[in-house]
């Protein structure tokens, strides 16, 4: 055998293993696209499902914001309704109840005072009272 047909034969094993290599790539890849062409097929037969479910969750949502959104209306009314009455209470009646309860504070006051006995002072050795606390009484001026 000669130089060339050693190197022929040579070229020859080395191109048989390089097609058996290919050819066994070629086929794990054949079954790797078999296996996600099946699980692209399951997972669309359960999304269309789902997204038909989640569409009947979307519109049942629309509406119930629809009726929340009525719902948030009429409070808003009512509220407006409320303060209006309140303001309306509060400038009738405000004024007169404000004087009859100082009056009856006043009335109050001056019953209590009439038969209670004045307090004693207590006298303390070797302490003054602060200028204010002094005088017993204070006087007020009135705002009118």
């Amino acid at each position: 055998m000669s130089g060339g047909e050693v190197a022929g034969i040579l070229v020859a094993v080395f191109w048989a293993i390089l097609v058996s290599f290919l050819a066994l790539v070629l086929v794990r890849l054949a079954q790797t696209l078999k296996a996600t062409t099946k699980m692209v097929s399951e997972v669309s037969e359960k999304a269309v499902p789902l997204l038909a479910d989640a569409s009947a969750t979307v519109r049942s949502a629309h509406t119930q914001l629809a009726r929340v959104d009525a719902i948030t209306s009429d409070v808003q009314e009512v509220t407006a309704n409320a303060s209006a009455l309140s303001s309306t209470v509060s400038s009738a009646f405000g004024g007169p109840l404000v004087k009859v309860a100082a009056f009856g504070y006043g009335v109050r006051r001056a019953l209590g005072k009439k038969g209670a006995p004045e307090p004693e002072h207590t006298v303390v050795v070797g302490r003054t009272l602060p200028a204010a606390r002094r005088s017993g009484r204070r006087t007020r001026r009135s705002k009118d």
